[in-house]
């Protein structure tokens, strides 16, 4: 076993050479902790780790730090997303110096949503730093014990340095154009000092397939671990959303007519999602699933149970 940067559950199981299962969750628009018990209940022995959202849509939740620390106090692991829109680098490392103090070893660095998506479009985005820049600082604090500013990570100079350790996390889409940039986006991530990856939305599976065959000719694969995001279509509204107005997201015509034929689409959808898991466990360089159920939490233990991934296996 390599040396650990995190000593995660989601970093041990990745350095050990399993094939991972991460899975999202969303915290509630207010503060009934039952929304959250739920969600937890369907995912708490189904993924290896669960992604806590940053405010996603630009819609206003429960802070991704708070929810993150009332998972750590159920035994639970989080993966708490840090959005660069809505706080400076101040307030972000801030924010990761809370994080580590509440138990949470695994980061996702992202860019974040537009506010105009979100329920209050007339609020001011900040974007101090983009995602590159939030993984390089993250690295920094984590690896040499220093802020962005360049003091040390120290009460007093002659306390000792506690720095923060985490797992770093980004977020890359193989599917945006133009399609020879996204390797190479990919690197900038590695290079700042990304140790895992969760893409966007598989549907497209050959081009994700293209994509994965240049990560492995660069070498990439070795450097970063890569789960593959997987979002099983439920209903007619939600694939003609996602095919025409989510950014950055492909799907095949040959898979939205077999998705609109089918008499039970939400059936459909989740016998494509194994179908996909099955393949990108054949595919590699893929490390691990990251499953995005989009508020359909129950869906999780059902793919991992059919995929044949459960039980989870234990980080010690």
């Amino acid at each position: 076993m390599s040396k650990l940067k995190s000593g995660s559950t989601l970093e041990r199981l990745l350095d050990r050479g399993e094939f991972v299962v991460t899975a999202e969750l969303g915290p509630p628009r207010s503060v009934d902790p039952k929304v959250l018990d739920d969600k937890i209940s369907a995912l708490k022995d189904s993924a290896d780790a669960i992604n806590i959202t940053d405010n996603q849509t630009s819609i206003v939740r429960v802070s991704s730090i708070a929810a993150a620390a009332y998972l750590v106090r159920q035994g639970l692991e989080p993966v708490v997303q840090v959005a660069c829109r809505d706080r400076n680098r101040i307030a972000i490392q801030s924010d990761l110096l809370g994080a580590a103090l509440s138990g949470v070893k695994n980061i996702l660095c992202i860019t974040g949503d537009h506010q105009c998506f979100g329920d209050h479009p007339q609020a001011k985005q900040v974007y101090d730093i983009d995602s590159v820049q939030l993984i390089q600082m993250v690295r920094d604090m984590r690896d040499r014990g220093v802020f962005q500013g360049g003091q040390e990570i120290r009460n007093s100079k002659k306390a000792e340095i506690h720095e923060p350790r985490f797992l770093i996390g980004a977020v890359e889409n193989p599917f945006a154009d133009p399609m020879e940039w996204r390797v190479s986006r990919l690197e900038k991530k590695v290079n700042a000092g990304a140790d895992f990856i969760q893409t966007q939305c598989v549907y497209d599976m050959e081009r994700f397939a293209a994509w994965m065959r240049e990560v492995v000719e660069r070498g990439l694969h070795s450097r970063v671990k890569i789960l593959a995001g997987l979002t099983p279509i439920r209903s007619l509204g939600m694939l003609k959303h996602m095919k025409e107005n989510v950014a950055g997201i492909a799907i095949p015509d040959s898979l939205a007519e077999r998705l609109g034929a089918a008499k039970d689409i939400k059936a459909e959808g989740l016998r494509v999602c194994l179908e996909q898991i099955e393949r990108l466990r054949a595919m590699e360089g893929v490390a691990g699933i990251h499953l995005m159920t989009v508020e359909w939490e129950a869906a999780v233990p059902q793919i991992v149970g059919a995929a044949g991934l459960l039980p989870r296996p234990k980080a010690a």
